[in-house]
């Protein structure tokens, strides 16, 4: 039924683009129209998502065709912030400033520091791949987990290699500082 239901958003963002809001993000279409259809949570949709995306690599091709098609190519989304007045773009810097500290510390205290890292990892490996290659932050999210979903076993440990030895460096330094 996930499937089904991704496969039609996706074909419904292709046919018309529109359906996904001035600057809103294409894969976040799909998540929520999958949300709102098998009525379950953005997190628990989050996790269907990205389940079936991983199973069906033509599906995950589409999707990826899709936010690139969006982000990349119909619409050039920093325009609108640079035409802001300075105030306006602070205001919105500091809005969003304080709200990614509140969702990582969220994180924090519900999935714990693994969870958290890995989020913050993958969100600046994101940033570079979007500063590097010229896109929006969002499309290279998604080009990211595309990479991952098709590389899972690699990625994964090599995430899980880096965590282990920033911790190992954490408690080489209290105990130096102890």
């Amino acid at each position: 039924m996930a499937l089904n239901i991704i496969s039609k958003a996706i074909k419904h963002v292709q046919s018309n683009p529109q359906v996904v809001r001035e600057n809103g993000c294409a894969a976040c279409h799909v998540l929520f129209v999958l949300a709102e259809e098998m009525n379950v949570s953005e997190q628990d949709a989050s996790d269907l998502l990205s389940e079936v995306l991983s199973k069906s690599s033509n599906l995950d091709d589409e999707f990826i065709a899709m936010v690139e098609n969006i982000h990349m190519k119909k619409r050039m989304m920093g325009n609108v912030f640079a035409i802001k007045t300075r105030e306006s773009k602070d205001k919105y810097i500091d809005s969003n400033f304080k709200n990614t500290i509140a969702e990582i510390h969220s994180d924090l205290i519900n999935y714990g520091p693994d969870v958290t890292l890995r989020k913050l990892l993958i969100s600046l490996i994101s940033l570079e791949i979007a500063k590097n290659i010229g896109t929006d932050y969002h499309a290279s999210t998604e080009e990211l987990y595309h990479y991952m979903r098709r590389n899972h076993q690699d990625t994964n440990k090599e995430l899980m290699v880096f965590i282990n030895q920033l911790y190992q460096i954490i408690i080489r330094m209290k105990i130096n500082y102890d």
